[in-house]
């Protein structure tokens, strides 16, 4: 697969502040790639040195084969969607997708070449029937449609997304999360799409690149990334594994919450000392619990439970303070029910566990 944007050891600062830190990055073309990472991490400075809003002040990118750092943001082909959509209020859906047609650099473009291309992107994204109403007057969602509309009509390579979900509320999150791919697809451009937000980020990108602190904390499929974080960092920012601090024995893991036992299969990955264990990994049984050979125990109290509709979130404080969190899915069972203040036994299998050496 080809790629259709590089970026080589690219930094910017702010004064003190390393906002972007030696970031090195290939982006195939015609694919999904969803950029994660918490507030501060870097994410939109990095969106806004590809699309030419900031310049980097070091390293070199690579769009379609040219260098671009140094150009105009107009002159780069790169389309942009603004999280708060930057919709002009006083026009129609229809003027404000051909805006851009209508004002790009170079000879004008034909009336009915404009027509024909605003009312194919029209269809494509599902505006028909609405092409004379204001954006004042139509939904959050529609309006979402009418910014990706604006940016498609340009027929860009790539389209840069800044937490496009932002302004809207869950189920139309959903439901834009199927549209927007079916459209990526049907157009086989490439999609670089910012998130805060973990499900977003795995249910979008055909790849996803979590950034840590202005680095390319880990750049690779959903799967990988969600089962296989790369770092204590990236396992964090997933929000859905437990991690102790402490020192790594030849055969144990010792942290403030007890010794966990190794096998010997155990992949000691780079970044810790660190041990991390998913909330869904975590069986709940009475205190003290019986374990089996290839299993690590440690005890908690129970604090509370939240539910989430399809899971229930339990949290067990320990004698250290911390809090160990528990998730219980409810496809095949009633939801757990614990005594507030109980002890009980966390358990887990050894080979669940991820050691950070």
């Amino acid at each position: 697969m080809t790629t259709v944007l590089q970026l080589t050891n690219v930094s910017k600062s702010y004064g003190p502040l390393k906002a972007l830190d030696g970031v090195n990055l290939a982006i195939p073309g015609d694919s999904y790639v969803s950029l994660l990472g918490p507030s501060g991490s870097g994410k939109t400075i990095l969106l806004r040195v590809i699309a030419g809003f900031e310049e980097p002040d070091q390293g070199t990118v690579t769009f379609d084969g040219r260098r671009i750092d140094g150009t105009p943001a107009h002159r780069r082909g790169i389309g942009f969607v603004f999280q708060n959509f930057a919709l002009f209020p006083h026009l129609s859906v229809t003027k404000n997708i051909s805006f851009g047609l209508e004002n790009r650099e170079g000879p004008p473009l034909d009336p009915r070449t404009v027509r024909d291309k605003v009312a194919a992107v029209i269809d494509l994204v599902g505006l028909k029937g609405l092409e004379d109403r204001g954006v004042t007057q139509i939904s959050g969602g529609q309006r979402q449609r009418v910014a990706l509309a604006r940016t498609l009509v340009t027929e860009p390579r790539l389209v840069l997304l800044d937490e496009p979900f932002g302004a809207l509320d869950a189920n139309l999150r959903m439901r834009m999360r199927t549209e927007l791919r079916a459209i990526r697809e049907r157009l086989g451009v490439t999609f670089l799409h910012v998130t805060g937000s973990e499900t977003e980020a795995l249910a979008m990108g055909d790849t996803v690149i979590v950034l840590d602190r202005g680095r390319i904390g880990q750049m690779d499929e959903p799967d990988t990334v969600y089962n296989r974080p790369a770092s204590p960092a990236v396992a964090k920012f997933l929000n859905c594994y437990n991690l102790f601090e402490g020192s790594l024995a030849s055969d144990a893991f010792v942290s403030p919450a007890g010794r966990f036992p190794l096998s010997a299969s155990a992949t000691r990955r780079p970044g810790g000392p660190a041990y991390a264990v998913r909330y869904d990994r975590i069986e709940v049984r009475p205190a003290p619990a019986e374990t089996a050979p290839d299993e690590v125990a440690i005890e908690g109290t129970f604090v509370t439970s939240e539910y989430t509709g399809a899971s229930v979130l339990s949290f067990f404080s320990l004698a250290d303070g911390r809090v160990v969190e528990v998730e219980d899915h409810l496809s095949h069972r009633a939801p757990p029910t614990y005594a507030p203040q109980q002890r009980y036994g966390l358990v887990w299998k050894r080979d669940a566990a991820l050691v950070f050496a």
